[in-house]
C-alpha cells in the first residue's frame, strides 16, 4: 500500500484502517465469511457495483475524493461509478444521482451530500432496496452504513485558536473577524464555525466573528464580499474561510488590497491558490483534510458492506495546520497537491 504514504503525520492514524479495509482483501477479516480470492488481490468483491457521488465536479477538493475513489476501485477491482453536480449547490441533481444508482442496481453508495437533511428519503429508499451507503465529510439524520469524514467542531477549534495566535502577535486579540461562509444549512459548516468561536474563545475571549457573508460557492462572489468587508469594517483584524473557495476568495481579496500586514486569515482546504495564497502570505494559515482518503476509505467500506461485513460507524481522519514554514515541506507535498480526477 505504498500508495497511500502521502498521509501527513496529522492523519496518520487513518492509514490503519485502509490497510484493513484495503491490505486484507484476499482475506475473510475485512469482507467477510463468505469472502474466497478471486485473483489479483480483488477476494469476492470484485465486480460489484459501487456508485460514488461526490458534492461537486467543479471542485479541486471533490475531483481529489474521486481519485481516491477511483484508486480502490482499482485495487479491489471493483465497478465504480463517479458522479457529482457542477456545484454545491444543485441538491436536486445529488437527489437524482442517487436515484439513478438505485435504478442501475448499484450495490453500493459512497455519498458526500451536499445537505444534512435533502437526501434524507432517497437513501433511506436505496437501504430499503439493500443497498449500502457510506456517506463521507457531511453526515446525514438517516441511518447509513457509516460516516467517513473530518470531526469538523475539533478542527474548527484548531482554526479558532490559530487565529488567535495571530490576532495575539499583532496585538488585536479584541479584534472583529469575517466569517466568509461557503453555503448555508450544511452542517459541517455550521459545526466549522461552532468549533471556531470555541478555540478563539480559550485566550482571546474578547474576539469576535462580527458577520457571515454566504458566497454560493461563487468565487467571485467571495472576492466582493470580502472586499466590502475590509471597507465596510474599518478595524476588522481577521477572515475565517470556511471552504476552500472562501479561502481563494478571502486571499484575492486581501492580496488586491494589500492587506496582508494587518488581516490574519485562516481557512479550510487546500486548493492551488489557497496554498498559493499561504507561501505568498494572504492566507496565513490552512485547515488540511484529506479528500483523498475519504474517497478511498469510502469505496473500502463500502465493499466491505456489500460483503457483510462491518466498517467502522465513524471514522475521523483529522485535518492539520499548515502554515508559510510547512506549505513547502517534502513531507506535506502529495497531501497539499493529490492527485485529482473529474470521474
Amino acid at each position: 500500500m505504498a500508495r497511500i504514504r502521502f498521509v501527513s503525520s496529522g492523519v496518520a492514524a487513518a492509514i490503519a484502517v485502509v490497510a484493513v479495509g484495503a491490505g486484507l482483501v484476499g482475506g475473510k477479516a475485512a469482507f467477510g465469511p463468505a469472502a474466497e480470492g478471486t485473483g489479483s488481490g480483488t477476494s469476492g468483491v470484485a465486480g460489484t457495483r459501487i456508485d460514488v457521488i461526490t458534492k461537486a465536479t467543479d471542485s479541486e477538493f471533490w475531483q481529489s475524493m474521486l481519485a481516491g475513489s477511483e484508486r480502490a476501485g482499482a485495487d479491489l477491482g471493483v465497478e465504480l461509478g463517479l458522479f457529482g453536480p457542477t456545484s454545491e449547490t444543485d441538491i436536486d441533481q445529488q437527489v437524482s444521482l442517487v436515484e439513478n444508482s438505485i435504478a442501475r442496481g448499484a450495490k453500493a453508495i459512497v455519498l458526500a451530500s451536499n445537505s444534512s437533511t435533502a437526501l434524507n428519503g432517497a437513501v433511506d429508499r436505496a437501504r430499503q432496496q439493500g443497498i449500502k451507503v457510506i456517506t463521507v465529510d457531511n453526515s446525514i439524520t438517516t441511518a447509513s452504513e457509516g460516516f467517513i469524514g473530518t470531526d469538523n467542531v475539533k478542527a474548527g477549534q484548531q482554526a479558532g485558536q490559530r487565529m488567535c495566535e495571530l490576532l495575539t502577535a499583532q496585538g488585536k486579540a479584541a479584534g472583529k473577524i469575517l466569517h466568509e461562509s461557503s453555503t448555508s444549512g450544511q452542517q459541517v459548516l455550521a459545526d466549522r464555525l461552532t468549533g471556531f468561536r470555541a478555540g478563539l474563545a480559550e485566550k482571546c475571549p474578547q474576539a469576535a466573528v462580527v458577520q457571515t457573508a454566504v458566497n454560493d460557492n461563487d468565487l467571485n462572489k467571495a472576492v466582493g464580499q470580502v472586499n466590502d468587508a475590509i471597507t465596510g469594517i474599518p478595524d476588522l483584524a481577521g477572515i475565517f474561510a470556511d471552504n476552500n473557495t472562501s479561502g481563494t476568495g478571502a486571499a484575492r481579496a486581501v492580496a488586491e488590497r494589500g492587506a496582508a500586514d494587518r488581516l490574519a486569515v485562516v481557512a479550510f482546504d487546500s486548493d492551488p491558490a489557497e496554498v498559493e495564497g499561504v507561501r505568498t502570505g494572504s492566507i496565513d494559515a490552512i485547515l488540511v483534510q484529506n479528500p483523498f482518503f475519504f474517497g478511498y476509505q469510502g469505496v473500502v467500506e463500502a465493499a466491505m458492506s456489500v460483503a457483510g461485513s462491518t466498517p467502522p460507524v465513524d471514522l475521523d481522519p483529522g485535518a492539520v495546520v499548515i502554515d508559510k514554514s510547512d506549505v513547502d515541506k517534502p513531507e506535506y507535498a502529495q497531501l497539499l497537491d493529490p492527485p485529482k480526477t473529474k470521474g
